[in-house]
């Protein structure tokens, strides 16, 4: 099976709609599907819910949605970076489901694997407890959390096969396997697209079973965050 599409626009045509829940991968600006999520902002879809550990910055990830006000939700566990998604909180545009990071990587990784709701004591006794069912496990006391799962996930790696096989590289892999599990239809964005049989089995980190389509961007941006250097 080949699940290469000619470009981001054209594997996101027919399974954006008003309304869903996508899931991103990424953390900060590392990682991030860039041509993916440029092509849900040309998409048009609007009353979207994100899932994703971040907004990405102002002009760039995620942070594009927000400028064109496409995102109405965020689920997301640090909301730093990125003026445009504070100032839409703070006025009420905006609503947020602030997850701790740890908590967000496992409802991600619950959903995909087809598990409803977890216990955790991340939370407990702070405001992300409110609403959220406690129960006692050996004296402790715990909250439930739930699964997620998105109608579509975009994720970025560095290589896949034609058949979706994925191989992430080194820190951009962060949130994309869970991201990759978790959604009903998954689009991978990568930097090579290589034949069936050239990735060996031992080096897939998300098999081919979880990603419908693939897209290839040869040449990604990877812009960063907050650059440092040294005075010379």
């Amino acid at each position: 099976m080949n699940k290469v599409y000619p470009d981001a626009h054209a594997a996101l045509a027919d399974i954006v709609a008003d309304g869903q829940t996508i899931a991103v991968g990424g953390f900060g600006l590392c990682g991030i599907p860039e041509q993916l999520i440029l092509a849900l902002r040309d998409s048009g879809a609007t009353n979207l819910t994100a899932v994703s550990n971040n907004a990405g910055v102002d002009g760039w990830g995620l942070g594009l949605l927000l400028q064109t006000r496409q995102i109405r939700k965020m689920i997301s566990s640090y909301v730093g970076e990125n003026k445009e998604f504070e100032r839409q909180y703070l006025a009420g545009e905006l609503e947020l489901e602030f997850t701790p990071q740890g908590t967000l990587a496992e409802r991600m990784r619950a959903g995909g694997a087809g598990i409803p709701g977890f216990y955790t004591k991340t939370g407990v006794g702070t405001t992300v407890a409110e609403g959220k069912e406690h129960k006692d496990f050996d004296g402790q006391t715990f909250i439930l959390e739930r699964g997620i799962v998105a109608d579509v996930a975009l994720v970025k790696a560095w290589k896949a096969d034609r058949a979706g096989n994925l191989v992430y590289r080194k820190t951009a892999r962060n949130f994309n396997p869970m991201a990759a599990t978790c959604g009903k239809v998954t689009v991978a964005e990568v930097e090579e697209i290589v034949e069936i049989g050239q990735i060996d089995p031992d080096d897939v980190d998300t098999p081919g079973i979880f990603v419908q389509r693939v897209v290839l961007n040869a040449a990604p941006e990877k812009r960063i965050e907050q650059r440092t250097v040294r005075a010379g």
